[in-house]
């Protein structure tokens, strides 16, 4: 269809117009056999300011179209992903545009509706298919960790040693959330380290030492990612909410799902249902980065005040650190 052609739409009588132009652009659209990127561009630019202004009826025929198109415009065909399911149902089912980080997304977003549309994709990752079915029964992701478990987070070295020898149910909601989350990201190609300390990224450490279920070993990990002592890494996740890990995770500037990924493997309990995971995804966007950085910044500064009082060493990695001078002192807070 020529720019002449969307010209004659244009001209018609006010009454359905916006409505005959979305439909006979994505019409014209899903006609070509191979398009450009300029020519998905084009669709959008031209689709999505006419999204809010037209019918249910004309979403629904766009949102079939476009599940048959093998190069579905990616930001229409996620706008159309946030509609009711009755709506954007093919999309779900079909769409070569959605991957399974969208996938995710969606299902926290909108919960069962969703979800269970996505269930039927054909070769759906086989972890999102479970994680489908415990939406359907969450009680099994709601049985009570083992108390030796829960214990390690919080008991200091005693709870560590006994760490080993604590029972690991299958059932255990801690231990069924590692599992999915460590299968997903071995299904999208993401390497395990043996050692996560040794030539791993930021991310990777974070993540790894997660879901190993030691809390140890993530708080060090995360003391050396913002440069702040094991004390105060480990006071981070010791609430019982994850608010004080959000702000470390945003100050690193992760990604909603490799933020959320973390989050979900040190404190599973808090997520035992879709709207959960909406709640956290809505706290992460709104929560600002450099908000965030001065959280950060506060946390250092109460780690050099108390290095200067005497209570606690500045080393990240929860060591005793060795008597430091004033000169040096001043040197590090004037670096901070």
């Amino acid at each position: 269809m020529s720019a002449s052609d969307f010209r004659q739409i244009a001209i018609r009588t006010e009454s359905g117009k916006a409505e005959r132009l979305f439909r006979a652009a994505v019409s014209a659209f899903c006609s070509l056999t191979r398009p450009s990127r300029r020519e998905i561009a084009q669709l959008e630019d031209l689709t999505l300011p006419l999204f809010d202004s037209v019918p249910v009826e004309s979403r629904r025929y766009v949102a079939a179209a476009l599940s048959e198109c093998e190069y579905a415009p990616a930001a229409l065909v996620r706008r159309l992903c946030e509609e009711p399911v009755d709506v954007c149902a093919p999309l779900l089912v079909r769409s070569r545009a959605l991957g399974d980080i969208d996938l995710i997304a969606l299902i926290g977003r909108h919960g069962l509706p969703h979800a269970r549309a996505i269930a039927r994709r054909k070769d759906l990752n086989p972890t999102i298919a479970q994680l489908i079915k415990a939406l359907e029964k969450p009680t099994l992701v709601r049985v009570r960790q083992p108390e030796p478990i829960a214990d390690v987070a919080g008991n200091g070295a005693e709870a560590t040693a006994a760490a080993p020898s604590a029972p690991k149910l299958p059932g255990s909601a801690a231990e069924t959330a590692r599992r999915r989350l460590r299968s997903m990201m071995l299904a999208e190609g993401e390497a395990t380290s043996v050692n996560p300390f040794v030539g791993s990224a930021t991310y990777s450490k974070l993540r790894e030492t997660a879901l190993t279920g030691k809390a140890a070993f993530f708080q060090t990990a995360l003391a050396d990612a913002l440069d702040i002592d094991f004390s105060t890494a480990r006071s981070l996740t010791e609430h019982s909410s994850y608010v004080s890990l959000l702000a470390a995770l945003r100050a690193l500037d992760l990604s909603e799902d490799r933020a959320f990924l973390i989050v979900v493997a040190v404190y599973p309990r808090e997520f035992p249902h879709p709207q959960a995971i909406r709640i956290f995804l809505d706290r992460y966007r709104l929560l600002h980065h450099e908000a965030a950085l001065d959280k950060v910044r506060g946390w250092k500064a109460e780690t050099l005040s108390r290095a200067v009082r005497g209570n606690t060493p500045v080393a990240a990695n929860g060591d005793q650190a060795p008597d430091v001078d004033k000169a040096s002192l001043g040197a590090s807070l004037k670096a901070s």
